[in-house]
């Protein structure tokens, strides 16, 4: 029972519980024009992934696991959607976003050209907080990717799990 109580002050104080968030929320799915993804998530992002190798000897060219560009399109309040390209080929995405300390995605992309049909991969990502005496700091999203299916030719094999950065491009 107390730990429930601090949980219920901490959402409440992040917004997330009392009746002023709920309404805040209901209003905006119910909305003719919806609360658009807020402008820390939409955008072009360079992506890059890393297998989550711990032994520290490993050069770490070998770590990569993908680069890409994730591209977040603007979208109805809590929504996301958009593209991870890979030169031509891409992932669809569609997935939520969850507002907090940090700010959450949870997408999953899918395969949506010759080359990647039949990929599926969820990804959880974060926003990261700005440093109040950073210098030159860029926004970027922190998380982590699984391959959720197996890739057709056998050789991508599904239940890998992943790193990932994506730093935010100047538009």
């Amino acid at each position: 029972m107390h730990r429930c109580l601090h949980r219920r002050a901490a959402l409440k104080a992040m917004g997330i519980l009392g009746p002023t968030a709920f309404l805040t929320r209901l209003q905006a799915a119910d909305s003719k024009d919806p609360t658009p993804v807020p402008a820390s998530f939409a955008g072009t992002w360079t992506y890059r992934s890393f297998l989550s190798n711990p032994d520290i000897q490993v050069d770490f060219d070998k770590l990569e696991f993908a680069r890409a560009t994730l591209a977040i399109e603007t979208a109805p309040f809590g929504n996301l959607r958009g593209r991870l390209s890979f030169d031509d080929d891409f992932l669809a995405l569609k997935g939520s976003l969850f507002y907090g300390n940090p700010f959450t995605a949870r997408f999953q992309g899918t395969g949506a050209t010759p080359n990647t049909q039949g990929w599926v991969y969820d990804y959880l990502g974060f926003l990261v907080p700005q440093w109040p005496n950073g210098i030159a700091q860029r926004p970027c999203i922190v998380g982590t990717v699984i391959r959720t299916v197996p890739h057709s030719d056998g050789k991508a094999k599904a239940g890998v799990v992943a790193s990932f950065i994506a730093v935010r491009r100047d538009s």
